[in-house]
């Protein structure tokens, strides 16, 4: 089974908890990316679903393929969020962001009663950090706000390159007008301790640590789908 096919599997799992009338929030990614595929084809069977997309790329997704949609205000609540991850941990302790949409992710997961992640068995890590952690920043002062960056993960024994992350010549944008610093610590053995120094720094508007987030998430490997609940 190659990689598309297991996260079409994850995805194919997920869909089961979806239920008609509720509202969704849609992640942002690849994985994600199929299940909306598949989603489009239920609500064209008579699925009733409202959805908040979590991107603008998802949105514009979900618009070609005809999911209904509605933005967070007119939802502010939320029954279910779908989503991926860059990583995650048998503690379901999520590394988010590397499509650039953490902020909105966190924001709509939060919202919600309960977020599913899905993903394929190369996401599942014993220790977060292998991916490079994504720090969304505001562009006033980003040069102050890395040094803030790196003393913090020092104090916490962390070290690696943060790297602005560029799209070409530019440098990346997100939807909210922020950039991102990738930060490549290697290992993060106390995400709640990294979390709660990144989330004192004024400049940082948000990281890709989801911590305490997920209900369950479903790892697709050669073998099938599985549920992977919390340690």
């Amino acid at each position: 089974m190659d990689a598309r096919n297991m996260k079409v599997k994850a995805a194919e799992a997920a869909l089961a908890y979806v239920e008609d009338g509720m509202r969704l929030g849609i992640g942002t990614g690849s994985t994600a990316e199929e299940f909306v595929r598949l989603l489009a084809e239920k609500v064209h069977g008579g699925l009733r679903i409202v959805g908040v997309p979590t991107s603008e790329r998802t949105a514009r997704l979900c618009l070609e393929l005809g999911v209904p949609m509605n933005s967070l205000d007119e939802l502010p609540e939320l029954d279910l969020t779908i989503d991926g991850a860059d990583e995650v941990d048998t503690n379901l302790t999520l590394v988010k962001g590397g499509g650039g949409a953490l902020l909105r992710e966190k924001i709509v997961a939060a919202a919600s009663n309960r977020m599913i992640v899905i993903a394929d068995e190369s996401k599942l890590v014993d220790m977060i950090g292998g991916f490079p952690l994504p720090i969304e920043v505001n562009p006033f002062g980003r040069k102050a706000t890395r040094i803030a960056i790196e003393k913090a993960a020092s104090g916490l024994g962390l070290a690696g390159d943060l790297t602005l992350r560029t799209s070409g010549e530019d440098v990346f944008t997100t939807d909210g007008g922020h950039y991102i610093f990738d930060a490549s610590f290697g290992r993060i053995p106390d995400a709640e301790a990294l979390a709660g120094e990144l989330n004192s720094i004024p400049g940082v508007v948000e990281h890709g640590l989801f911590i305490h987030m997920a209900s369950f998430a479903i790892i697709a490997g050669e073998a099938g789908a599985r549920t992977l609940k919390a340690n």
